[in-house]
């Protein structure tokens, strides 16, 4: 109760102190005397208390902070009609990619503003839906996600998991189809896992971790990672253990069956990278596999990508980069798996592969052409059968289709055109739209351009603007730039239903693909990791320059936005470049990567970012991290920092350790807030807590650019929100 008077003070003192001036009292945030030594450079580390995330001083703060962000965004007249807006262009059909078993489809639909999407089956392509799992019905305050679903090889169990407050951690169940009731499988702990059946639907394969110390599941570094057979009807103590790397107990360990049943492919790899080994199981007769089966080799390099994309009898179909940076797809038979016997399918081409698919006899490929999708079709042997025509230039944003079928599933996607899946018929040739969507809003009146800067190396860095037609070129747009930057993760230019709120505003959309990504091949990823990560920022900043020099914007209405490591580009940008920036959005980011890797997952980035227990990669790190290159009496951007309590990917103490030591910092009166979801996560927003911080983002930024709501439009109601 003191706690609950204390914040509502607090907010009325905000206000008090004028928050339309952006003049914010903060709260205030202890400071202790922690200084850590890296190789002889003492290290400060003052906000160490705020690591502690079930301290109830923790929790108090958090409060106190958010209750000013909420008091000054409250204020901001133009907030209501974020939120109205954005809730009108959320409330159309969204489809994810359908999954096939035993001739039926299973995918998630949303209908418009459910706050989750839930789970249909269709007994063929033009059979009804039947909805099978509503999450909104199960977990009705959304404080729970449905996470992953398989259904058994003959369509009659279904094994899916949910996470609370949509953290990593899932737990599994398993429901009868015929039934529509859940049986008493309960599997605990599973993560950075999917289901896999095999053919007898008897049980499934899934990977897991121990259970974590009481209290701390949420921030605990992960260990032994392991893969297990889960028979259904028998209690989870009794699963049995497939595989462990026993030696590397912080690698990742995945696993999938082929569609034929016959053989388990496992994955194993020590970090977030693409970089693999690859072993497999003859489980033998799929109708009575023999899960026992000894686990062998079929490549233990561990310096390339080797990830199984379908098979014929013991052939395994393998997209890898192994000798092309591009990638290239290959043959490999288990019986004799030696790279020396292995087949190159389709060659290596100037244009990267992203994603590949076995589909009806066919390899569907998807090549990158200056971050633009071409889906090109081969035979097994390597015959180029042509091109599956796509309905415009944009992107591919998934795959899906089995060995023995001949529908195989697309999902299209560019700025102005929304997520569409298409079912391509491989007899046929034809593609039609799956439960279409049609968002209500008209975008012919915008258009989407296809720009290129030079980065501070000359590179070229591709970026797309989306903006109305017709757009002066005199430096007043307010604009919005968006990266990511890393992982192998390429940015592929899409839609968002958020971003027509933005240009109706006169707005201009970036999405830029910077070193890190994928959009190039691996050479592009590699040019964006470890030592050269400042190739990243460098390529982002050459984009916001080159804005400003053509006068699309200028920095007092230049924004930039992104999340988890593109929270970290923001962040590490903002501190490198503050002169060119108005508003900052760092959300979910790795703001502390002197300690990034103590917490949950974050070993795996290792690969990626570096460890500062080497002194070498100590001092790249300590060169950009965002928290540690604060300089105070500093004017940067206007900062909204969002996170979530259930993150643990990114744990939230990177963003209170962030906010706290700008808002220490900041030199002039541009505000620095922190707006912490509750029951969030790193990935998951249930729709309305999603177009809430939607909203929120984009009045901040709205505000800082002195824009003003637009006249009422006809019709608009004057006021609700998503789900109401």
């Amino acid at each position: 109760m003191r706690l609950a008077l204390g914040v509502t003070a607090l907010a009325a003192l905000v206000l008090e102190a004028g928050v339309l001036s952006q003049k914010i009292s903060y709260p205030r945030t202890r400071t202790v005397d922690v200084v850590d030594d890296y190789h002889g450079t003492k290290v400060p580390d003052p906000y160490r208390w705020l690591e502690d995330l079930d301290s109830p001083e923790t929790a108090a703060w958090v409060a106190q902070q958010n209750a000013v962000t909420e008091a000054y965004l409250s204020a901001q007249p133009i907030r209501d009609h974020f939120r109205r807006r954005i809730d009108r262009l959320w409330n159309f059909r969204k489809t994810n990619l359908p999954l096939m078993e035993a001739g039926r489809l299973f995918y998630r639909m949303n209908t418009g503003l459910q706050l989750q999407s839930p789970l249909y089956m269709r007994e063929g392509i033009d059979a009804p839906a039947t909805q099978i799992i509503d999450p909104n019905l199960i977990w009705p305050e959304a404080t729970t996600s449905l996470a992953t679903f398989a259904p058994s090889p003959d369509a009659r169990l279904l094994a899916y998991t949910f996470a609370r407050g949509g953290a990593d951690w899932q737990t599994i169940r398993v429901k009868s189809l015929s039934t529509g009731q859940d049986l008493d499988d309960e599997v605990h702990w599973m993560r950075f896992s999917g289901l896999s059946w095999t053919k007898d639907n008897r049980g499934f394969f899934y990977s897991r971790y121990p259970e974590p110390p009481k209290g701390k599941a949420l921030e605990a570094a992960l260990s032994g990672h392991a893969l297990y057979y889960h028979l259904v009807g028998t209690p989870q103590s009794e699963d049995r253990l497939i595989f462990t790397n026993r030696e590397h107990p912080t690698w990742f360990v995945t696993a999938a069956v082929t569609d034929d049943g016959r053989y388990l492919q496992i994955a194993t790899s020590k970090g977030a990278d693409n970089n693999n080994r690859l072993y497999y199981v003859d489980l033998g007769d799929p109708k009575k596999p023999n899960i026992g089966a000894p686990v062998r080799p079929i490549f233990e390099g561990d310096d390339a990508e080797l990830a199984p994309v379908g098979s014929q009898g013991s052939t395994l179909f393998l997209r890898t980069d192994r000798g092309a940076p591009n990638r290239r797809i290959i043959a490999v038979d288990v019986r004799q798996p030696h790279p020396s016997r292995w087949r190159e399918v389709v060659a290596e081409r100037p244009h990267a592969i992203e994603n590949v698919t076995v589909a009806g006899g066919r390899l569907f490929v998807e090549y990158l052409v200056d971050v633009k999708s071409r889906l090109t079709m081969f035979d097994l042997r390597g015959k180029e059968l042509g091109e599956v025509a796509l309905p415009s230039v944009g992107s591919l944003s998934g795959l899906s289709g089995r060995a023995d079928s001949h529908l195989f599933f697309y999902a299209f996607t560019s700025p102005l055109y929304p997520t569409t899946i298409f079912a391509y018929d491989i007899a046929t040739g034809r593609s039609a739209p799956f439960e279409a969507a049609r968002p209500p809003v008209d975008v012919s009146q915008y258009e989407t351009t296809q720009l290129f800067a030079v980065s501070k190396d000359g590179t070229r860095v591709p970026f797309f603007l989306t903006a109305r037609k017709g757009l002066p070129r005199d430096g007043s747009n307010p604009a919005m730039l968006y990266a990511y930057g890393g992982f192998s993760v390429s940015m592929m230019p899409g839609y968002r239903p958020d971003v027509p709120a933005w240009l109706d505003l006169g707005g201009i959309w970036v999405t830029a693909n910077l070193r890190g990504g994928a959009e190039y091949g691996e050479a592009w990823h590699k040019a964006g990791m470890l030592e050269k990560k400042q190739n990243v920022f460098d390529d982002f900043i050459a984009v916001a320059e080159y804005l400003v020099k053509e006068r699309y914007t200028s920095p007092p209405r230049l924004g930039m936005m992104g999340g988890s490591n593109g929270g970290l580009l923001v962040g590490a940008v903002m501190h490198q470049r503050p002169d060119l920036f108005a508003v900052a959005l760092p959300a979910v980011g790795v703001m502390d990567m002197l300690r990034y890797d103590r917490f949950t997952g974050g070993r795996a980035w290792v690969t990626e970012y570096g460890s500062a227990a080497d002194p070498a990669q100590f001092t790249v790190l300590f060169g950009y991290s965002p928290l540690h290159n604060l300089k105070p009496g500093t004017c940067y951007p206007a900062t909204l920092v969002t996170t979530a309590d259930h993150d643990d990917r990114v744990v939230p103490s990177h963003s209170f350790k962030f906010a706290a030591a700008l808002q220490a910092a900041q030199g002039c009166d541009r505000p620095v807030l922190i707006r912490v979801e509750t029951s969030g996560s790193h990935n998951f927003r249930p729709t309305d807590k999603r177009i809430a911080e939607l909203a929120d983002e984009w009045t901040f930024t709205a505000v800082q650019m002195g824009l003003t709501p637009p006249p009422r439009r006809s019709g608009e109601p004057s006021g609700g929100g998503a789900g109401r």
